[in-house]
């Protein structure tokens, strides 16, 4: 029996209602992250500081299953945070790294990786919007980031193919890895020129490095999920799962690279980012 003639629309699609919910959830992530890096400052600070205490929050859960002890390291996190906000970027550092010594003395390698996986996502980005040409360094990040994930996704269904790494993340293939690869260059690439910055060999080698660095952290997650039986991170975004779901390849492309600004250029992170 059908519905014909009954007073009642067409029933929507289950999958047509998820993918709704799914980008309508990655918009509204979208617009807090750029609205955070284009205010800069204190700003950028607090919204990076609420993002990384619920990561890092969200893998005490994975990990520990209970939020204390793990979570005494998220307020170390928060409070690296403030203090690289106020120019303290040195404390901030000593803390992380206090906080990776300590968590690393109660005798379970989760902790300690949680606490670095979740600094290279709030420390790195501040540290590189807070240095001279912050914001297109910023930008530059998430159109890899964000860029790599979507043509990766498309590139996977379109051409499918032999799987990247099918103990991992069985949807994953080596037709999407390159597909967000070629992807993420070409945004970084678009970014750099909308902001007037030479577009060398160098800095295309650097938006590789950032593409590969963010399918990277999505696999290390991936793995993480796997050992722990989890689907999730988190319920947190609705059709997406858990906020680490959606930002673990923000973290490491994020730490990534202020270490390659820092190398190159010492405290212009920034500048040593976007400059070859």
């Amino acid at each position: 029996m059908t519905g014909t003639g009954s007073g009642a629309g067409p029933v929507a699609s289950p999958v047509g209602n998820e993918i709704l919910v799914r980008i309508v959830s990655a918009v509204a992530l979208a617009v807090i992250a750029l609205v955070g890096a284009l205010l800069g400052g204190w700003a950028t600070a607090i919204v990076l500081a609420v993002v990384t205490a619920i990561f890092h929050l969200e893998w005490v859960r994975l990990t520990d299953g209970v939020p204390f002890p793990g979570a005494v390291f998220t307020i170390s996190l928060v409070l690296a945070i403030a203090m690289t906000a106020m120019g303290l970027v040195i404390g901030g550092l000593i803390l992380v790294a206090l906080a990776v010594g300590f968590s690393a003395l109660m005798l379970s390698p989760w902790r300690p990786a949680g606490v670095i996986y979740a600094a290279m996502l709030g420390l790195g980005l501040l540290i590189l919007r807070l240095t001279p040409m912050g914001l297109p360094a910023v930008i530059f990040v998430l159109a890899i980031v964000w860029t790599t994930d979507t043509a990766a996704f498309f590139a996977g269904r379109a051409i499918g193919g032999a799987k990247l790494a099918p103990r991992v993340s069985p949807n994953k293939t080596w037709a999407g890895a390159i597909g967000g690869l070629v992807g993420g260059v070409v945004a970084g690439l678009i970014v750099a020129a909308i902001a007037g910055l030479p577009l060398s060999p160098l800095l295309i080698l650097i938006a590789a490095l950032l593409s590969a660095a963010s399918q990277g952290g999505d696999l290390f997650e991936s793995w993480v999920k796997r050992v722990f039986g989890a689907k999730d991170s988190g319920t947190i975004i609705p059709g997406h799962g858990g906020l680490m779901d959606r930002v673990d390849g923000l973290a490491v492309a994020g730490g990534v690279a202020a270490i390659v600004g820092w190398l190159h250029a010492g405290a212009n992170v920034s500048v040593g980012l976007l400059l070859w």
